[in-house]
């Protein structure tokens, strides 16, 4: 049976990836209380909704991660279903 299915895909660099953009950042949201901000990351968050079979669409919204929203070799995905 078809139904709507929202996903929400989150994509962040992975762990010992230079990250130039959040040492940058760093500075100014630590400004306030530096000694708790210990990294700030950029991150990038992806929302799409579509018609699909409930089983397909996890592995459908998985094969546009690998291929179209994160780039694997420095970065890492999460995914999010409802629906």
């Amino acid at each position: 049976m078809f139904a709507s299915m929202k996903a929400r895909v989150f994509v962040t660099l992975k762990n010992g990836v230079l990250d130039p953009q959040g040492q940058s950042d760093r500075p100014r949201v630590a400004r306030p209380r530096p000694s708790r901000c210990r990294r700030s990351a950029p991150g990038k968050v992806s929302t799409s909704n579509s018609r699909s079979v409930t089983s397909e669409g996890g592995a459908i919204v998985k094969e546009m991660c690998e291929k179209l929203l994160a780039n694997t070799v420095i970065e890492k995905y999460e995914i999010e279903l409802d629906g």
